[in-house]
């Protein structure tokens, strides 16, 4: 049983099903139990996603559950705790995943038959339970360490015969250049926003408007709405705009990043904030795209004639955060500085494949997060072409897997010594299955 656990969070899809399920208990473990309902809703929604070994299947999710309510007792004997803050943190996070899905608030609100206050309250128990279980997990493997002898030896011990092929990866530094915004185009945008927001102060719909014309596609369609959000989730000059307003206050122009924003405050609880937005983001005209294309086509040239270093030329010219980490660019999957070379943008992928390490490209254009375009240089620093696992050119990899093992094998340990320690009681319509530990004499 893999005991990193995969919290399953059914929201709204199977309730309906586990409220005509005829609720007993199926299990005890210490002072927490496992209805019927628990197992037969992630049954189904395993169902769902396509599995075809049903009876295995189900006696996998009842040990999951088992190994989850053992988390969860002694986390409870253990004087465990988590804050209303993480777990409403939690539940907005989950809430928004949800309205991504089904398109609106309003719509979950219709699916669920509740109010979204009502959809909180009723899973905030369930939240809670999964962090401090998720917690006490943390807790078993949080002294686990790995050192390079113990890599090592792990990786002699592997069965040559089945070493794992990896696949061809890269790794990549950039310089990115942005073309300036105009001051007239500046002036633009800030006319149009505020004419946007005298239109609200004379009785126009926020909601509206921000469909209508606000330039973030995250937020447009569900009125400019955010949701929840702590310090620290949203930019700074927007965060600090957004806490000071009172009541339902619209901001003044607010110059982030993106471009530039009215904001409006829905809600506050204490520390997290509900705000809607419309963002207007200022446009690049072809004059000024040329312009920067011929200014990083110079910065090249500078590198490629020995005049100045990749790494100080990013750190003089890039408009990108990599600028202070020689360019270098980290793969957001693995947090190495290794991509697959198929799991590139296309876009990239047809110009490094034509790239020997050390080599420069040609400028490339290339869009921001900010939606703005843009144009970057990128080295190609190293290659390793598809191989059999190595120490030598794996060595991360290797270590990942190793030190999960052994993470495992120290949950193992604590899983045999709780058990045996711990009241529990296993209904018999469980007693057909094979489990991997031995919960119940």
């Amino acid at each position: 049983m893999n005991k990193v656990i995969f919290f399953i969070f059914i929201f709204f899809t199977l309730n309906c099903f586990a409220q005509k399920v005829v609720d007993r208990v199926d299990a005890i473990v210490g002072n927490e139990i496992i209805l019927t309902s628990d197992i037969e809703t992630q049954y189904q929604q395993y169902l769902a996603q396509g599995y075809t070994n049903r009876g295995e299947i189900r006696c996998q999710i009842i040990e999951d559950l088992l190994y989850q309510k053992l988390l969860l007792n002694q986390a409870k004997i253990d004087s465990l705790e988590v804050s209303e803050l993480e777990i409403e943190g939690e539940l907005e996070k989950r809430i928004r995943y949800f309205v991504t899905q089904v398109g609106s608030k309003e719509k979950l609100e219709e699916f669920y038959g509740k109010s979204i206050i009502e959809i909180k309250a009723e899973f905030q128990d369930l939240i809670n339970e999964q962090l401090l279980s998720q917690r006490m997990q943390s807790t078993i493997t949080a002294d686990v360490q790995l050192t390079p002898a113990e890599v090592k030896i792990y990786f002699n011990n592997l069965p040559k015969d089945s070493l794992p092929v990896f696949e061809a990866e890269v790794e990549l530094a950039q310089i990115v250049i942005k073309p300036p915004i105009s001051e007239q185009e500046k002036d633009r945008i800030k006319q149009k926003l505020s004419k946007i927001k005298e239109r609200i102060e004379y009785g126009e719909d926020f909601k509206v408007l921000a469909a209508l014309y606000s330039d973030d596609p995250g937020s447009a369609n569900n009125g400019g709405e955010l949701g929840f959000v702590e310090r620290g989730d949203l930019v700074p000059a927007f965060e600090a705009a957004a806490y000071k307003l009172k009541g339902d206050e619209i901001s003044s122009i607010i110059e982030s990043k993106y471009g530039y924003h009215i904001i409006q405050l829905i809600e506050r609880r204490g520390e997290q904030i509900n705000v809607r937005h419309i963002l207007l983001k200022p446009k690049v005209s072809s004059t000024q795209l040329m312009a920067t294309k011929s200014e990083i086509e110079d910065v090249a040239k500078q590198i490629t004639d020995g005049k100045i270093t990749f790494k100080q030329a990013a750190l003089d010219y890039s408009d990108d955060e990599s600028k202070n980490n020689e360019g270098l660019l980290i793969n957001p999957n693995s947090g190495s500085s290794m991509f697959v070379m198929k799991d590139l943008d296309p876009a990239l992928y047809f110009v490094i494949e034509k790239m020997e390490e050390n080599e420069i490209s040609a400028p490339i254009i290339m869009q921001n997060q900010d939606g703005q375009k843009a144009y970057r240089i990128v080295k190609l620093r190293k290659i390793t072409n598809a191989h059999t696992a190595n120490l030598l050119e794996d060595y991360d990899k290797i270590r990942n897997v190793a030190l999960s093992e052994k993470k495992e094998e120290k949950v193992n340990e604590w899983l045999k010594d709780k058990i045996a320690k711990t009241y529990i009681k296993l209904g018999e319509n469980l007693e057909d299955c094979n489990f991997e530990h031995k919960w119940a004499l």
